[in-house]
């Protein structure tokens, strides 16, 4: 078998595993053995990839390049540190009697299928297949954000459902216009016109009137999963209401999945068109999405929503940063995917274990968590203090990155670039200072809290704001060149 083959089938097979016996006290443990292996494969194959350079697989079904294959690697990571945070965090979610058993395997089982969903997105060649795994994530994240049964949380899983299936319905068609675009050119006689490689190789051929339409309905499509503005209003809903590590995943890997489907596509347009309509449009809904979640900060009352609000701003970013494009802006983006994804599930594993102990997710009852349980309280102070870009995090240097190239490109884009930082910046802070510093509620006990999963996420992004390793950075540059016109093979 092929590191591949194991890297899929490691999540698929312990999802059906789990299934069975999910709800058992081992259950917690297979889900973490699961996810340590898949993360060990999918490491071994990013090596390969970065020393060999990329692979396409026997059947022209699966294509790994320097682009996918690292995110790879790092949708395994943090799925491998939130199952070690999710072991004892659901076991006393069932302790407290939120969760049945029935209802504790169903978690284990959807959590690998999940992460097989994600896996399955990122490392097929095929756009059908891309399609029908996202739709594979959609569903089994209704399932998660349903899990307490609540009718605030099936609520919820109606709205996310609901408008993803909206959304996901004009990707569909907009792969539908890319076939037809494909078939126009190649022939309807042949089964690989959907393929990415050949889509890419032929793409200065394609009808750019067809493809300029098909990345419309993508870019809606796939953007109501990244949570971009005014397609974003199930992602607060579904992070408020759904387990806590399915919102640390869900923030920090579903949403770099839509992203990396919408620029796989942008870079068909974008060598068919040979201008920069694709690019275009993902700034200005990047830029209105940055915008906007950073003024709702301000408005919260549920910390899991104030920060799923965060997640919605980086996404606008990073959205945003690909659009622009450029060799700075794309590695600037690589960089700051990598980094939010790290610091924002770990941000998620510490407020799950801060509402545990105040027993709400309601800001004005979260109080003193310094001075109750240290641990929780400096990791929330510094996981903020991380996401909000100050120096030497990994987000400040990405953060500067794109404004760099911002002012290199476009300058007057640079104004509302640092407005939106500001705005962010006090959205946060504002409610920070209370839950942090302010007095803790009498009787407050407190709880088990697993933070190996945060102190190692928020010491990998302190280290790549203070040096990028030079194997990340190349890895980084390779997927940069194939991002801004490179050869893919």
């Amino acid at each position: 078998m092929t590191l591949l083959e194991i890297t899929l089938l490691s999540p698929l097979i312990g999802g059906l595993l789990l299934a069975i016996i999910g709800h058992r006290q081992i259950g917690g443990w297979i889900n973490v053995a699961v996810g340590a292996v898949t993360f060990a494969t999918s490491l071994a194959m990013a090596l390969d990839v970065f020393a060999h350079g990329p692979t396409l697989s026997s059947g022209r079904m699966f294509y790994i390049d320097a682009f996918n294959v690292y995110l790879v690697a790092l949708t395994a990571f943090v799925g491998f540190t939130t199952s070690i945070f999710s072991r004892p965090y659901m076991r006393h979610e069932v302790e407290r009697g939120r969760l049945t058993d029935g209802r504790l395997r169903l978690y284990h089982a959807m959590y690998q299928g999940f992460q097989f969903a994600m896996l399955l997105a990122l490392s097929t060649n095929n756009l059908g297949v891309l399609w029908v795994a996202m739709e594979a994530a959609t569903l089994t994240t209704v399932l998660l954000v349903s899990l307490y049964r609540t009718p605030e949380s099936i609520e919820a899983a109606w709205k996310y459902f609901i408008l993803c299936g909206v959304g996901i319905a004009q990707a569909l068609f907009g792969t539908v216009l890319v076939y037809f675009a494909a078939e126009q050119k190649l022939g309807a006689a042949r089964d690989d016109t959907l393929l990415w490689t050949v889509l890419h190789a032929n793409a200065a051929g394609l009808d750019p009137t067809v493809l300029s339409l098909a990345f419309v309905f993508l870019l809606v499509g796939y953007g109501t999963k990244v949570g971009l503005v005014p397609l974003h209003a199930w992602l607060p809903d579904a992070h408020s209401e759904g387990p806590t590590p399915m919102s640390a995943v869900l923030s920090g890997l579903l949403l770099n999945v839509a992203l990396y489907a919408l620029v796989r596509l942008k870079m068909l347009v974008d060598a068919s068109l040979h201008t920069h309509l694709a690019g275009y449009l993902m700034m200005g809904f990047g830029l209105v999405s940055f915008m906007v979640a950073g003024l709702f900060l301000h408005r919260q009352h549920d910390i899991k929503r104030m920060y799923s609000y965060s997640s919605i701003e980086h996404m606008g970013l990073m959205t945003y940063a690909f659009g622009l494009g450029g060799p700075l802006a794309t590695f600037g983006a690589l960089l700051h995917m990598t980094v939010h994804s790290l610091t924002k599930s770990a941000i998620f594993i510490t407020v799950g274990h801060a509402s545990q102990l105040a027993g709400t997710q309601r800001i004005d009852k979260i109080r003193g968590l310094i001075r109750t349980q240290p641990a929780i309280g400096w990791g929330l102070l510094i996981g903020t203090v991380a996401i909000a870009g100050f120096p030497p995090f990994g987000v400040f240097t990405s953060e500067f990155l794109l404004l760099t190239a911002t002012m290199k490109s476009w300058p007057w884009l640079a104004v509302p670039l640092l407005v939106g930082f500001g705005v962010a910046f006090a959205g946060l802070f504002r409610h920070l200072h209370p839950m942090v510093y302010g007095e803790p509620p009498p009787g407050q006990q407190p709880v088990h809290a697993n933070m190996i999963p945060v102190m190692v996420h928020l010491a990998l992004v302190l280290w790549l704001g203070l040096s990028i390793p030079s194997f990340l950075a190349r890895w980084f540059e390779q997927a940069t060149v194939l991002i801004s016109g490179g050869s893919p093979l």
